[in-house]
């Protein structure tokens, strides 16, 4: 069965490339779940590749570029999370995670660990595909209006391009990072709290889950900051939240 949904992906791949609004790289190890998700995707316009196991996911990654990543959490060989980990080590590829995990702990690794969004099996195919949509708009900003850059000392971000600079330097950022420190730097010495956060950039409501916020945080400030244990761009306020530093720089 497994052959059978790898030969029928070649030919829907085949019938996307004329109209592929994005490259989709759908991982998991049930055949009829990747047919399933592969055949909506295709349905909506998008190119699928097609990977079964974590070895398989990563080798497709790297060989294909694709604009976002389904990936289940429980694979043979290297598991869903192995995975995400050496994604995140690698690119800033979205990343939609595909579980039958239905728990706040699962999630809330995931995302700990660069998720962009989840969906827990068994799941609506139109969810997941407004889903996916969603990562691809946010990521890409397509049909959003224009904005200008924000320049705050030596940190530019152009939500245009979708880019970071640090004294000219490109700072490859995820998609919830960018769009984390984009809604900080544009409102400079703002107090945002961590559930606020959370609410905003991540777009659930759970509970015991702002820990997802503060590993963002950190590892933000690792990328932009000359000193990440005395940082002068993203300020903790002691007890509320964060806030980006006007002055910085």
């Amino acid at each position: 069965m497994e052959t059978h949904a790898r030969e029928r992906s070649g030919t829907f791949a085949g019938k996307a490339e004329r109209q592929a609004a994005g490259r989709i790289l759908v991982v998991d190890d049930e055949p009829h779940i990747v047919e399933l998700v592969r055949y909506n995707l295709v349905h909506e316009g998008y190119e699928v590749v097609t990977a079964y196991d974590g070895h398989e996911a990563l080798e497709k990654a790297r060989t294909t570029s694709p604009s976002l990543v389904v990936l289940d959490l429980m694979l043979p060989y290297v598991d869903g999370l192995e995975v995400c980990r050496a994604l995140r080590r690698e690119s800033s590829v979205p990343i939609l995670m595909l579980t039958a995990k239905d728990t706040e702990q699962d999630r809330v690794l995931g995302l700990e660990l660069g998720a962009d969004d989840y969906v827990t099996k068994p799941f609506s195919p139109r969810e997941l595909v407004a889903r996916v949509r969603a990562i691809l708009r946010r990521t890409t900003h397509d049909g959003a209006p224009s904005e200008a850059p924000v320049a705050i000392g030596g940190l530019l971000l152009d939500p245009r391009t979708h880019e970071v600079r640090l004294r000219d330097r490109l700072i490859d950022l995820t998609t919830k990072e960018f769009d984390l420190l984009r809604l900080l730097m544009s409102h400079p010495n703002q107090v945002f709290t961590r559930d606020f956060l959370l609410e905003h950039i991540w777009g659930y409501e759970y509970f015991g889950s702002t820990r997802t916020v503060d590993m963002h945080i950190s590892r933000l400030r690792e990328k932009i900051e000359d000193d990440p244990v005395a940082p002068t761009y993203i300020m903790t306020v002691r007890g509320v939240g964060y806030k980006f530093k006007k002055d910085a720089g």
